[in-house]
């Protein structure tokens, strides 16, 4: 079995993968093939790797090179988690017309231009296993995730799941909030990345959501994550993602300062006391990157003992279930064949999926409450534009994608929206095929 790695220069990423994948029995003997376009960040990873596979005594082999059709030929399985540009335009000129991005990777006008710098990257990978892999399946983690999803499945025949880790994180998370075991858990969420709603959330097989409502009036509960207790409060359901990438998606929380400010806490995911701006973000992002690098720097290169535990994420548990027929359930981003009924049939959505040997089962959901199913159209409708405009190579569609755009919209004229557009392009023209 051969598992390609695209992308493999990752900071935390590729190493929970590698561990991940030495921690079954199954998946242990595989040939890990770690790909990157930058030789140094490669070397690494590649160093680190095969301490890994020292330490744990496992017959995997690693490999490791810059090509991307010698990472794939053969493999079985793609995990890909790439980044074309580290430009801040699509953060930074969306901040000068007043659109404060909290992460703006995945939605409104920071989403879209993030797409369109990284979709050409992705649909080559995709093409390129048509040639080298064709049965193999590609796991996806690159943001943004349904647009991306989306455009893959448009123009490609590779099998394919986009995987994310808000789902089984939040579930978790609440999980904490209500005070019980995760393990006495279960739940049936769907909806689209970032956006997937917790139709059902049980302990020990009975409503637990009563005991979120009581949870959210603790204040150390509630001002862990405000937005999304808001929006249980005023649209009856939790919502996966972290309260502050939740604020883009929606309209209510992000138009001043003042708005932001009593939606935003320390106690939430990714916000540090008193800091609102986006350039002090992205210098703090920098800063948390280097301290990576050289942490793992030491562990590939030094001789203290590596954390070998097995994460949560779905990728690895999704492999062995195929490889074992040992059944296994997850949410993933999968084309809507008629899974969530009352969103478009072309979308991209985040449903249940059950991994056994014979492959991937989506699992059918039906409608979603209307409330619901609304607001993840909101976006849908914005993504689907997006797609539009690149795989019609017009780039009308993505001033009508940004015009949509919940937020953007209750804060710009048309006029100002195309102007941000257009500089947004002027911008980004080196890293755009458009």
């Amino acid at each position: 079995m051969k598992i390609a790695m695209i992308g493999a220069g990752s900071h935390v990423f590729a190493r929970r993968l590698i561990a991940d994948v030495l921690s079954f029995p199954a998946l242990e003997a595989a040939e890990i093939a770690l790909m990157d376009l930058d030789a140094d960040r490669l070397r690494t990873m590649k160093a680190l790797a095969d301490r890994m596979v020292l330490q744990g005594n496992k017959p995997a082999r690693i490999t490791a090179t810059t090509d991307l059709t010698t990472a794939l030929q053969g493999a079985d399985y793609v995990t890909v988690s790439v980044r074309a540009s580290d430009s801040r335009h699509h953060i930074t000129i969306p901040e000068r017309y007043g659109i404060n991005q909290a992460v703006g990777d995945t939605s409104g006008p920071g989403g879209v231009f993030y797409f369109l710098k990284n979709v050409q990257a992705m649909v080559d990978i995709a093409q390129a296993m048509e040639i080298c892999c064709p049965n193999a399946l590609m796991l996806n983690y690159t943001n943004p995730m349904v647009m991306l999803s989306w455009t893959i499945t448009d123009l490609t025949d590779i099998r394919y799941v986009g995987l994310c880790h808000s789902v089984q994180g939040t579930a978790q998370t609440l999980a904490g909030y209500i005070g019980v075991p995760f393990n006495e858990v279960s739940y049936w969420a769907a909806g689209i990345n970032h956006m997937a709603w917790f139709l059902e959330y049980r302990h020990r097989g009975k409503d637990a959501y009563p005991r979120i409502y009581e949870a959210m009036q603790n204040p150390d509960v509630y001002e862990s994550d405000i937005v999304k207790f808001e929006t249980l409060k005023h649209f009856g359901a939790f919502v996966s993602e972290s309260s502050v990438h939740l604020s883009e998606y929606l309209p209510y929380f992000r138009r001043t300062p003042e708005m932001i400010a009593r939606y935003t806490n320390p106690r939430m995911w990714g916000v540090v006391d008193g800091d609102l701006s986006p350039e002090a973000r992205w210098q703090r992002a920098l800063a948390r990157r280097a301290e990576q690098d050289a942490h793992l720097h030491e562990m590939a290169y030094g001789d203290a003992p590596i954390e070998m535990g097995r994460s949560h994420e779905y990728c690895t548990r999704i492999i062995n279930a195929i490889e074992t027929n040992e059944p296994y359930v997850f949410n993933g981003n999968v084309p809507n064949t008629h899974l969530i009924t009352n969103l478009p049939p072309r979308a991209v959505v985040e449903v249940p999926i059950l991994a056994d040997g014979c492959g991937l089962h989506a699992c059918h959901v039906g409608d979603l409450p209307e409330a619901l199913a609304g607001l993840n159209r909101s976006n849908l409708t914005v993504q689907a534009l997006a797609v539009e405009g690149y795989e019609q190579h017009d780039r009308e569609c993505i001033y009508r994608a940004i015009q949509l755009d919940p937020l953007t919209a209750s804060l710009l004229t048309l006029d100002q929206a195309r102007d941000m557009v257009d500089e947004l392009f002027a911008a980004e023209a080196d890293d755009i095929p458009l």
